[in-house]
């Protein structure tokens, strides 16, 4: 409405100017001087836009991810500026190419170039407001500033991770936990000024506020995206129930009414992570009784894994679907161990500069944990190889980011006795007896982080749409962690706290609902390869391990990019359009029946 209301106004200057010229002539002229309205854009128009826009938006990438990578590998004064200089370069051009995507809005126009327009007009995380560059510049200070905030608390995280992973006194895990969100504490300030500038910028693209435009980025409306998050929670829901009741008698049994109650929620320290969103360091307390469970960090010491060797068996499994090794670039830049000398973001993250350079960065841990994440991330390298090589630049992304998400971790399913033992992890695999540890160890882990990935978003959706206030930015955070996790702070939490924070992706600004997806898609990816596998048998013993096949029907998807709406990637993966998160109820199938067992007796819920 705003674009039409401009147009018009325009029309009106050069009639009146066109008039007053009338004025000056003989009567018998002014038909010949009847003013013309001005020709509107045209697709001809639009379509040269889009090309320019790509242009540039190539030209400046490579300049703009160096000087983030600079920025968490380095973290200082001076890199830290030059990050939030280039972020807000990037934002600048970003809120042009935006808002001038926005005057094409209402043509009759091809697919392809409608198609690129909209991803403009949704390509900023967090969007300034159109013609005010002071607050671009404000925005990518604070932005730089939270990162810098958490990444300097990397010791503290690291060696409070390991107390929570590691110790069984409640005392010890408490003191980890409370440390650790001192860090956090000083980030409210700065995020409420974050929410109102990006606000702000998604209102002068059309957007009711930033959450509603990052719902508007799944092909859906936003609304409608939120119901389907919705939908597939209640499909897996009643697992995470019989998951949760498990775990919590068990922490009764070990720490008494005292520490751990037998109803209600669980305490957010025991249960082996910072964030309480993945279980399986406590995987010893709840473990089913005869089978057996590989160890994998223990075989990885055992066998005397670097970092590196690490690394290179996740490539390994990429090679063997028939994808091309990663350049040599990839061994020389990335950041595999933390250094000793300096200060460096160590959250796991994946990075692409440019068609032919690929990096990883993390403080790798020799762990079973680090071992998946580690193909997880190799995952998000091979995605942006597969689709940079074959797309143009507005196509180079994953389908939605909960696919980009997904791949690393399709693969990672396939990390089982049988592909250990390809790999000479392990001398010989589980007899399929022994199952029920195994899926145990793996629902740790995936079931028990649904309910988090899911809250995260739902909490700044509440904050962006001012449906929270400052003022119960905390309580609301736990109000969600209860709701939907059944956990609680094992402290009395006010508002002087900013426990959101205290997780990398808010002062990070990373959109979180990407990993709920991806919790649901990896497993109806990997129901569908393990088919096209020819695999039989229970779901969760298939690995795709050295399958050209499955390799193929992969490669094919993830160089589709971002060209098609997801669920046309979708579907040409699995055959269906929609989302199902039946593949997850299959593969914890056995275990569901032995949860259920064991809850016979126990008032579940909370």
């Amino acid at each position: 409405m705003k674009k039409t209301t401009h147009a018009v106004s325009r029309w009106l200057i050069a009639g009146a100017v066109a008039g007053a010229l009338i004025g000056c002539q003989q009567p018998e002229q002014k038909v010949a001087e009847k003013p013309v309205a001005p020709k509107g854009p045209t697709a001809e128009d639009a379509a040269a836009f889009v090309a320019d826009a790509e242009k540039r938006l190539e030209d400046n990438y490579e300049y703009i991810a160096k000087a983030a990578w600079v920025a968490s590998n380095f973290i200082t004064e001076d890199t830290q500026f030059i990050e939030a200089k280039a972020n807000e370069d990037y934002k600048l051009l970003g809120i042009e190419l935006a808002n001038g995507a926005s005057k094409f809005d209402g043509l009759e126009l091809p697919a392809d170039v409608a198609r690129k327009l909209k991803l403009l007009k949704l390509a900023l995380t967090l969007p300034a407001p159109a013609n005010q560059p002071e607050k671009a510049a404000e925005l990518a200070q604070i932005e730089s500033k939270l990162n810098g905030m958490y990444g300097k608390g990397s010791d503290v995280l690291l060696a409070a991770s390991d107390t929570l992973a590691t110790s069984d006194d409640p005392d010890a895990m408490l003191d980890a936990w409370v440390k650790w969100r001192e860090v956090s504490k000083p980030m409210k300030a700065p995020y409420t000024r974050l929410a109102e500038i990006a606000n702000e910028g998604a209102r002068d693209l059309g957007f009711a506020d930033v959450g509603a435009l990052w719902r508007s980025n799944y092909d859906m409306e936003p609304d409608a995206f939120a119901a389907e998050m919705d939908r597939v929670w209640g499909q897996v829901k009643p697992l995470y129930d019989a998951l949760h009741c498990h775990v919590r008698a068990n922490l009764n049994e070990k720490y008494g009414d005292e520490v751990a109650k037998n109803s209600g929620t669980i305490p957010a320290h025991l249960l082996g992570n910072m964030w309480a969103q993945q279980w399986g360091n406590i995987y010893d307390l709840v473990a089913p009784e005869g089978g057996s469970s590989v160890d994998v960090t223990e075989r990885l010491k055992a066998k005397a894994y670097t970092s590196k060797g690490m690394v290179r068996e996740a490539e390994g499994f990429f090679t063997s679907l028939g994808f091309e090794p990663l350049p040599d670039t990839f061994w020389s830049r990335s950041l595999f161990d933390k250094p000793r000398d300096r200060d460096v973001v160590c959250h796991a993250s994946a990075w692409d500069f440019d068609s032919d350079d690929y990096r990883i960065k993390m403080c790798i841990q020799i762990t079973g944990d680090e071992f998946n994440t580690i193909h997880h991330e190799i995952g998000h390298n091979v995605y942006q190889r597969a689709y940079n090589l074959k797309q143009p630049m507005l196509y180079r992304g994953s389908a939605n980011d909960g696919f980009h998400e997904a791949i690393g971790d399709t693969v990672a399913l396939s990390i089982t006795p049988k592909y250990l033992k390809q790999i000479h992890l392990i001398d010989e695999e589980p007899d399929a007896s022994g199952d029920l540890p195994f899926l145990m160890r793996m629902a740790m882990d995936k079931v028990a982080f649904l309910p988090f990935g899911l809250m995260v978003d739902k909490w700044r959706w509440k904050v962006f749409s001012g449906e929270l206030k400052p003022e119960n930015y905390n309580a609301g955070w736990w109000q969600l962690r209860k709701d939907y996790q059944g956990i609680h702070p094992p402290v009395e939490r006010t508002e002087e706290h900013f426990d959101p924070g205290a997780k990398y992706h808010i002062p990070g600004n990373t959109p979180y609902s990407r990993y709920f997806l991806a919790h649901i898609l990896q497993f109806q990816f990997h129901r569908e390869l393990c088919k096209i596998a020819g695999h039989e048998g229970p779901l969760h013993r298939c690995s795709i391990y050295n399958n050209k096949e499955a390799g193929k029907k992969l490669i094919a998807m993830l160089e589709m990019g971002q060209s098609k709406p997801w669920q046309e990637a979708l579907a040409a993966m699995t055959g269906s359009k929609e989302m199902d998160a039946t593949a997850v109820i299959d593969y914890f199938a056995p275990l569901k029946t032995w949860l259920d067992e064991q809850n016979k007796n126990r008032q579940c819920g909370w």
